[in-house]
């Protein structure tokens, strides 16, 4: 008990469990907002209830320990913390589904053929864009496939304008399945 009153505990040991709470709570909430922004009902409340539970244990030392300054340095500094270590386990999860819009000038028959090769699914119409005839592309894919997705594009096509948007749901769970990929004809988008 001596020891849970000494200044070592009370401006060491105690902010640095504030800011390990803090980067717990916040990093679960971020991936909870993440999550609800994908659409996934059943996995964001369970991690909410775990963000506000750690929350309240680390509030609830902060207002025992209300002239401690360090405690509130910690709060702050554990939520800066917490705030990128969310981002990157996202990042490192890859949770979600993206749209990837191509628009090239180029012809496009050597991309839609690597990509196709590489197992995406590519759908390709002749458009008219302000300067002429132009090829859009468009794949749905998983976000872990980004990478290689874009490597092809700036490979195969580097002048290519493309976006790549988050889609929230999909009709059918098939998107990039290299081994499912079947014989096709590949088509230029140029006459």
């Amino acid at each position: 008990m001596e020891f849970l009153e000494s200044d070592l505990f009370n401006y060491l040991l105690l902010p640095l469990l504030i800011a390990l709470a803090r980067v717990v709570d916040v990093s679960i909430g971020t991936l909870k907002i993440i999550l609800i922004s994908r659409g996934n009902k059943m996995l964001a409340p369970v991690l909410g209830f775990f963000e506000v539970l750690v929350w309240l244990m680390a509030v609830t030392r902060i207002f025992q320990n209300l002239d401690n300054w360090a405690c509130y340095i910690a709060y702050a500094f554990g939520f800066a913390i917490g705030t990128y270590v969310g981002i990157r386990i996202e990042e490192k999860l890859a949770l979600g589904v993206l749209l990837i819009r191509i628009i090239t000038r180029e012809d496009a028959t050597k991309l839609i053929k690597i990509l196709r090769r590489e197992g995406f699914g590519v759908t390709a119409i002749r458009a008219e864009g302000s300067s002429g005839e132009v090829g859009i592309l468009y794949s749905v894919i998983k976000r872990k496939s980004i990478k290689n997705y874009v490597e092809k594009i700036k490979e195969y096509n580097p002048k290519a304008f493309y976006t790549i948007e988050d889609i929230r749901f999909v009709s059918q769970p098939v998107y990039d399945i290299p081994d499912k990929v079947s014989k096709r004809k590949y088509f230029s988008l140029r006459p």
